[in-house]
């Protein structure tokens, strides 16, 4: 059975219904789909950024947070709106609960399953109610509901209200956000992962050869401020995105960059790697691992994670940040097909946890 109408005519219904005329959208594997693969750009259109491009992968791997600090126009924006692309298609379970979501808020494409991974790109104007949702009668689902198995996009994040930015805290633990009204109470899914991108200061140009910026140090710590710690240390990979040089762009015009179909090819196996390896502790990513886990069962060797100790002594690596570095570093050895993270893979997931805040 490939449609609803065929239900429709075994218990009577007009067999006209089976005339289906196609809705725009349907994928070539058959009805009842949402291709989406159009709609994502493609990694083949960033220039330079290694490290950015890298950072990319391990979050579409591990399912890990990241935010990305950088001057305009570095390619902050391009990155994050191509993690979609990477990620593999939604399974038949996360396709209802993603479809069933979006038909809250009268999404057209719901007549199929979504099959793609959502991008919620909310302006900085945002209010609390729009991002978490809300509204009279039953709340209807907000920006982090639409993200769900998908990514939340926050460009120009320090431009948003520091309490609506708070708001994310419970979601990014729970996964659901709840909405309480005086009369109901509704609890919707909101698993996503959060990108965030920033200029260095409200001028944007803090970074770089010849210093143009004129924002006070008072300017700047303002503009920071937004980010609170809290939030912060639940962001997983953080990274600065420096401005594209004339050679990089030069260069693209021999070998072009990697575009996204042998990345979304690495990704595929890393995940799978993890569903081995966590499927008996009822998890799939290593984002989902709780520290407990990462503290005993999955703990790497202990002079992998030195570099770790010296990072809580000096007070540069906080109890969560500890865990989230090693979460990262599973990711990293997935990647790498070890079985175990090493001390590189350490030391480069703590590299990418504290570049931003050191």
């Amino acid at each position: 059975m490939s449609h609803l109408a065929e239900l429709l005519v075994m218990h009577g219904a007009d067999p006209q219904l089976l005339n289906r005329v196609p809705v725009a959208g349907d994928s070539p594997g058959g009805p009842g789909e949402v291709s989406e693969s159009a709609e994502h750009p493609d990694l083949r259109d960033v220039v330079g950024q290694i490290e950015g491009r890298q950072a990319l992968e391990i979050a579409a791997a591990g399912g890990h947070h990241l935010m990305m600090v950088g001057p305009p126009g570095a390619g902050k924006t391009m990155l994050a709106e191509r993690l979609p692309g990477i990620l593999p298609d939604l399974d038949d379970h996360q396709s209802l609960e993603v479809t069933s979501i979006h038909s809250l808020r009268g999404d057209t494409r719901c007549s199929e399953l979504i099959r793609r991974p959502p991008l919620q790109a909310p302006h900085h104007s945002i209010t609390t109610p729009a991002l978490c949702g809300g509204g009279s009668g039953i709340p209807r689902p907000g920006a982090i509901s639409l993200a769900h198995r998908g990514v939340l996009f926050l460009d120009e994040a320090p431009e948003f209200e520091r309490r609506v930015l708070d708001t994310l805290r419970q979601p990014l633990e729970s996964g659901t956000v709840t909405i309480a009204r005086s009369q109901n109470v509704s609890r919707y899914p909101a698993k996503f992962q959060l990108v965030l991108a920033a200029n260095p200061c409200p001028c944007g140009q803090a970074e770089g050869v010849g210093n143009r910026c004129t924002c006070s140090a008072h300017q700047k710590h303002r503009y920071f401020n937004k980010l609170s710690g809290p939030l912060v240390d639940r962001v997983d990979l953080q990274l600065r995105v420096p401005a594209v040089t004339y050679h990089e762009l030069n260069s693209a015009r021999g070998e072009p960059p990697e575009d996204s179909a042998p990345v979304a090819q690495r990704v595929d196996a890393a995940r799978g790697a993890q569903r081995e390896r966590l499927n008996r502790y009822g998890l799939q990513l290593n984002s989902d691992v709780p520290g407990s886990l990462l503290r005993k069962t999955l703990s790497p060797e202990r002079q992998a994670v030195q570099s770790l100790k010296k990072a809580m002594d000096n007070h540069t690596l906080t109890a969560r940040g500890f865990i989230r570095v090693l979460r990262v570093a599973w990711t990293l050895a997935d990647l790498t097909g070890a079985s175990s993270p090493t001390s590189e893979h350490v030391q480069l997931a703590l590299f990418f946890k504290t570049t931003v805040t050191s």
